[in-house]
């Protein structure tokens, strides 16, 4: 689209679906990949995919390339500078800070922080459970003279984050005006890298951009459930650098929210949304246990573990993949799932469903080919949107709802369509900036669509929910 280059001119990059399969092999996620094309393509698009992979040997190592980095760093004593995710951590008996590098492994015995680094670089480095940055790496070789000997550790020199874009929040809205609705929402999936052409409806396209909600909102949490291949692991775990997707397994409360032993909080405290992927296949530990402390999170956005009181403003998304013949909101589609989601409690905190199945399958029709925004820049644009308060303020004065409402649904309705309203209309700064029926067509009804599959699903459960509907609510002034 030569309009999104025209209108946000440095933030866009172009995508090409034949470039996929060489960014496929370097096993880059899409902001990193759009991060490359920025840095190295010309004015048309065009780039040396050999000086890209040069960049990215260098730069941007495997796992297996971690001895080759551990003996330059060692023995052939070189500072070595590596583009990764880095989390820190604080001992508390001995006030010792150090830092772990997940995608390799590394813990957070092997390696230590320096007080006067930390004093210089704690500002970015504590900002969230993980960072991506820029790091250098040395070695503090060990002493066996001192008492107590001391180890050999390897630590950061220098740390820069990763954020190359200046992501001007304001800008991005005042350039929204500039776009229809369907413009716009064309703009959206090609930032997440996907053809707007390749969908046959609106109604495939506004599902897919529903995924986005914890991407803009704080603590929305959504349940999808949805057929092999349509990309759910794609969205949530190579769009956004603030986002995490579980690769299914073991998702105890220790890996989740707290884990005593290590005295060391779990994936929610951190990144803006937690994805639990192959919800199916998931052992949650001890039903009970995990129920407790999830139910207690996705009420509260905080908990407690054995004494240790957290708060996280992430959002938990559960994916699942279900048989094709359970594709229905009205018949029962959770026997499927752990036991964990067979009990209304649960499902009564979700904010809602989103259905996988009006998504298309992935074919090479949907694979983004030319101008969009770039991934790195809009996930920025996303995150900084969390933090905006004002389109809250906005659908509190634009929504009625009854006044013997059920405090959760009309609660949660009104957070899924804010999250909308963040997505599809940001240049709006007031109520009076918003047309009504566009709100109650792309941020109310389906916010409420979306919430009236958990109670027709809580229904199936328990016969108190049998027959229940969201509350009517309705936009201010339109249709009176």
């Amino acid at each position: 689209m030569e309009k999104v280059k025209e209108f946000f001119e440095e933030m866009v990059v172009y995508k090409d679906s034949k470039n996929n399969n060489f960014f496929a092999s370097l096993g880059l996620p899409s902001f990193l990949r759009d991060y490359l094309l920025k840095t190295f393509s010309d004015e048309d698009g065009n780039f040396d995919m050999d000086e890209v992979a040069l960049f990215v040997k260098k730069f941007i190592p495997k796992k297996e390339d971690w001895i080759s980095i551990k003996n330059k760093i060692i023995y052939e004593n070189e500072k070595v500078k590596i583009l990764t995710k880095i989390s820190v951590d604080i001992n508390i008996k001995t006030g010792e800070i150090s830092f772990t590098l997940p995608d390799f492994g590394v813990s957070e015995k092997e390696t230590m922080i320096e007080p006067a680094i930390w004093e210089q670089y704690k500002d970015e480095l504590v900002r969230s459970g993980e960072v991506w940055g820029i790091i250098k790496l040395g070695y503090r070789p060990p002493n066996d003279m001192a008492s107590p000997k001391i180890p050999g550790k390897i630590k950061l020199l220098e740390f820069k984050n990763f954020c190359p874009y200046n992501a001007d929040l304001e800008y991005y809205k005042d350039m929204r005006s500039n776009f229809t609705t369907r413009e716009w929402i064309d703009v959206l999936l090609g930032a997440i890298d996907y053809n707007p052409n390749g969908y046959e409806t609106s109604l495939q396209k506004l599902t897919m951009i529903s995924r986005l909600l914890p991407f803009v909102e704080k603590n929305v949490h959504i349940i999808e459930l949805a057929p092999k291949g349509t990309g759910k692991s794609y969205v949530f775990g190579q769009i956004s650098k603030n986002g995490m997707l579980t690769d299914g397994g073991k998702v105890s409360r220790a890996k989740m929210f707290y884990d005593v032993a290590r005295r060391k909080p779990g994936f929610i405290c951190g990144p803006d949304f937690v994805a639990i992927d192959e919800v199916k296949l998931v052992d949650f530990g001890n039903d009970n246990e995990m129920r407790s402390i999830m139910q207690g999170y996705l009420e509260r956005n905080k908990f407690n573990a054995n004494g240790f009181n957290g708060e996280s403003s992430a959002g938990v998304v559960f994916l699942g993949n279900i048989k094709q013949e359970s594709m229905d909101e009205y018949s029962y589609m959770l026997a499927e799932l752990p036991a964990l989601f067979q009990e209304t409690a649960l499902l009564d905190r979700i904010h809602g469903f989103i259905k996988g199945w009006d998504i298309p399958k992935m074919n090479d029709s949907l694979l983004m080919t030319g101008w969009a925004l770039n991934s790195e820049y809009f996930c920025t644009i996303m995150h900084d949107l969390r933090d905006d308060m004002t389109y809250s303020a906005i659908v509190e004065k634009l929504v009625v709802e009854p006044e013997d409402s059920y405090i959760r649904d009309s609660e949660k309705i009104k957070k899924v369509a804010t999250g909308l309203l963040k997505l599809l209309f940001p240049n709006v700064r007031s109520e009076y900036d918003v047309d009504k029926q566009d709100f109650n067509d792309y941020c109310l009804l389906p916010a409420m669509r979306m919430r009236r599959i958990i109670k027709l699903q809580q229904g199936m459960i328990d016969s108190e929910y049998k027959g229940k509907d969201v509350p009517p609510m309705r936009v201010r002034g339109y249709n009176d």
